[in-house]
C-alpha cells in the first residue's frame, strides 16, 4: 500500500501553496511589503496543509504512520508559523500586550519574530518526513 495520490489539481495546490510561502518568506525577510508578503505566505500555507492533510496513507506499515503524525505536527507548525506572521505584520494582539513593561517583554518574547521558529521546526520536519516516507515506500 501507498500513499494516496493527489489529483493533478490538488498537485497544483500544493505546489502554488508552497511557492506563495517561499515567496511570502523572502519578501518578509527582505521587508518588501510586509503586510501583503504575510497575507501571502498565511494563504500559501493553507493551500499546502490542507493539500497535505488530503494526502492519505491508507497502508498498515507502522513507520509511515508515525511519520505521516509527524508531518501533520510540522503541518501545524506552518500554520502556526501564518499566525505569528500576520500578528508580525499587523500587530493585532500587540495592545494587549502594551500595558506595561512586563506585558511588552512577554510579547516580544513570546510572540515577535518567533515564526521564524515555527517555519524553520515546520521545514525540518517536512524535509525529514518527505524523504523517510519516500524511501520506506520504496522498502515495501
Amino acid at each position: 500500500m501507498a500513499m494516496r495520490e493527489l489529483s493533478r489539481t490538488q498537485s497544483i495546490i500544493l505546489a502554488l501553496g508552497a511557492t506563495l510561502m517561499v515567496i511570502g518568506t523572502g519578501c518578509v525577510v527582505f521587508d518588501y511589503m510586509p503586510k501583503v508578503a504575510a497575507v501571502v505566505f498565511a494563504v500559501g500555507a493553507v493551500m499546502f496543509v490542507a493539500m497535505q492533510v488530503q494526502n492519505v496513507y491508507t497502508g498498515t506499515n507502522f513507520v509511515i504512520k508515525r511519520l505521516r503524525r509527524i508531518m501533520l505536527f510540522a503541518d501545524a507548525c506552518f500554520i502556526i508559523a501564518a499566525l505569528l506572521l500576520l500578528e508580525n505584520a499587523y500587530r493585532v494582539i500587540f495592545p494587549l500586550f502594551n500595558g506595561s513593561i512586563e506585558g511588552y517583554n512577554n510579547y516580544v518574547r513570546y510572540v515577535n519574530n518567533n515564526w521564524v521558529v515555527a517555519l524553520l521546526i515546520a521545514a525540518i520536519l517536512e524535509m525529514y518526513t518527505t524523504h523517510r516516507i519516500e524511501s520506506e515506500i520504496k522498502k515495501s
